[in-house]
């Protein structure tokens, strides 16, 4: 599938959103942000840039048993600057990639967190929309939030082509994929192995 395809076909699925009819009319004002959104200090040694997609389970296998331990013994602690950007496979990951966006950048990793926790359950469920709607509840966005984010076409415009543009610069090919300090490494790794590639560049 080329590039302009691709986009077509994730672009197209926007308007397909199944429960955007059920929303009621109106919208807040805009809050979602665009653009990378940053974890830990800015003045760390070390960024750590992953590209992950909400659907893919291999994403959701190092949220799970890596993730924890690193943001705890290297974000927290200052020794690293981490960037999380979304990739677009699917609809479903597009959906997902604007809900955590739309509350704004505080609510935009807690929700990440919780697409990925939940990932299984709400990825397989038919309803795939109403699942995405109550993690968005969940997490304190509103219908009106929700309809005016998933609705807003030159929104997903945008975040579509800062994903190409992104990947293509960074050589992406599947996720997850993560560029330390500029270089590439792939897959879903094990705490001890992740950190090792890290702490090379201390």
């Amino acid at each position: 599938m080329t590039a302009l395809t691709h986009r077509r076909a994730v672009l197209g699925a926007l308007a397909a959103f199944p429960a955007l009819a059920a929303l009621p009319a109106g919208a807040e004002t805009e809050s979602y942000v665009l653009g990378d959104i940053v974890m830990g200090s800015e003045d760390a040694p070390v960024t750590v840039i992953e590209y992950a997609s909400l659907t893919c389970p291999h994403c959701a296998s190092f949220h799970l048993r890596t993730w924890p331990e690193f943001k705890e013994k290297y974000v927290d602690t200052g020794k690293v600057r981490f960037i999380m950007r979304e990739v677009y496979f699917d609809a479903p990951g597009l959906w997902a990639s604007m809900l955590a966006r739309c509350g704004g950048e505080a609510g935009f990793y807690p929700m990440v967190d919780q697409f990925l926790k939940r990932q299984q359950e709400w990825s397989r469920d038919p309803d795939v929309a109403g699942q995405l709607q109550k993690i968005g509840r969940i997490n304190g966005l509103s219908s009106d939030q929700m309809r005016a984010c998933l609705s807003d076409r030159e929104y997903a415009e945008t975040l579509v082509s800062a994903y190409q543009t992104n990947a293509e610069e960074d050589g992406i090919q599947s996720t997850p994929s993560f560029v330390i300090n500029g270089e590439l490494h792939t897959g879903s790794m094990a705490f001890d192995e992740f950190a090792a590639l890290v702490d090379q560049h201390f």
